[in-house]
């Protein structure tokens, strides 16, 4: 198959609860590589579904990140997601001086360290679901506020701001076609609102996150004004709706399957590891996300993808790819073993995984502790669905206690 071929048109909308995608389902199961086109963008792409291509392709220097910027790469949103100066648009050795100062602010001491903030903040929002009465909406009390009240807790983000700033990010996210000039705002809005704030911590650091990263060092290195911003923007808008989706994804997922609730109510301990397979086995996401371009010939899968060619991952394939797990389309909170992508791979493994994980699994700690009665008060077939974003996610989730 040459790079030449028909492309395949993916317009990746499928929105059915927590169900795979079956177009992702065929690329995955007919072709290891096949060609696309997306809603927007110039052109066609190639989609790698095997975990192993997408492991190649995430860390082989010969697809490259940082060779999308300017480019109006094939694309699910209107407005391209990414910040040119973003460290996920980079490749190494740049990124990796980014990534090693970056990460400093997300070792396990600093993660530790920003734990009994999260439980607070997880106390205060059951108290108020269990003061508002049953039933309630966990995606009002838990799902929507805790992420954006955990990442702005840990930014020491003020209040007043934290709920337009967050508008601007699911701004950012959403694909409606005519949400071009919206988007182009909210970027901008963002970029603008983090320069001034990350100035600030740099001239008069505290304990928050925004200094943890201004005042870091890898031996000379420091991050510089605009990497500073970029960074603390990228942070906001990962650093909560994702999540905020997973603590819905996974209370659905945990309500609709009644044994592997009750485990998880018995053996509280057993959370970190259920938390793992659940953001393997839940398609947390549409489609795909930031491409790569090759830089040169690449023969992969019985495909030559030429250089210039655009490449997408999808690390939803990835996750249920039968060569790597037994019985993948199967949720089993007891699996072990191969690490899933849910976190991308590679170069640009999110840095901020470990917050997240550790805000998923203090969340279900004490939802199941608080509400050991828990159930959705609604049938699952009556939960509304996200159809505009490119994540996927109930917009409300009426739950009984």
């Amino acid at each position: 198959m040459e790079s030449g071929s028909s492309a395949h048109n993916c317009p990746f909308d499928f929105a059915e609860a927590l169900e795979f995608d079956p177009q992702l389902k065929q690329f995955m199961e007919n072709d290891q590589i096949s060609r696309i086109k997306l809603p927007h963008g110039e052109g066609e792409a190639w989609l790698v579904t095997r975990y192993e291509d997408v492991r190649t392709v995430t860390t082989d220097r010969r697809f490259s990140r940082a060779a999308v910027v300017g480019k109006d790469f094939p694309r699910m949103t209107p407005e391209p997601i990414v910040q040119d100066e973003a460290i996920n648009v980079m490749d190494p050795p740049d990124s990796s001086r980014l990534r090693s100062l970056v990460s400093k602010g997300f070792t396990p001491r600093n993660v530790e360290h920003m734990r009994p903030s999260i439980e607070r903040v997880v106390a205060e929002l059951l108290d108020g679901m269990e003061e508002s009465g049953s039933p309630a909406d966990l995606v009002e009390h838990l799902a929507a506020p805790l992420p954006l009240a955990a990442i702005c807790e840990v930014l020491d983000i003020p209040d007043e701001d934290s709920w337009e700033l967050r508008g601007h990010a699911r701004t950012m996210m959403d694909f409606s076609p005519d949400n071009r000039d919206a988007a182009v705002h909210s970027k901008a809005y963002l970029r603008e609102y983090f320069t001034k704030l990350t100035a600030e911590r740099r001239a008069r650091p505290g304990d928050d996150l925004v200094s943890v990263l201004a005042t870091a060092r890898d031996g000379d290195e420091i991050l510089n004004d605009k990497e500073l911003a970029v960074m603390a923007m990228v942070l906001l808008i990962t650093g909560q709706d994702t999540t905020s989706n997973e603590i819905g994804n996974i209370a659905y997922t945990l309500l609709t399957r009644p044994r592997e609730l009750a485990m998880l109510r018995e053996r509280p301990d057993r959370i970190p590891q259920a938390i793992e397979e659940m953001l393997r086995y839940i398609p947390f996401r549409k489609g795909v996300g930031i491409p790569r371009i090759a830089v040169e010939d690449v023969e992969m899968g019985g495909v030559l993808i030429r250089a210039g060619d655009v490449v997408h991952v999808s690390y939803l394939t990835a996750n249920r790819d039968p060569e790597k797990y037994d019985r993948p389309d199967e949720l089993d909170l007891d699996r072990t073993g191969t690490p899933h992508m849910t976190f991308g791979w590679g170069g640009h493994h999110c840095l901020g995984a470990p917050l997240a994980t550790m805000e998923l699994q203090v969340a279900f700690r004490e939802l199941l502790r608080r509400f050991p009665d828990l159930r959705l008060a609604k049938p699952a077939d009556e939960v509304r669905w996200s159809a505009t974003s490119i994540w996927r996610y109930p917009v409300a989730l009426h739950v009984a206690w």
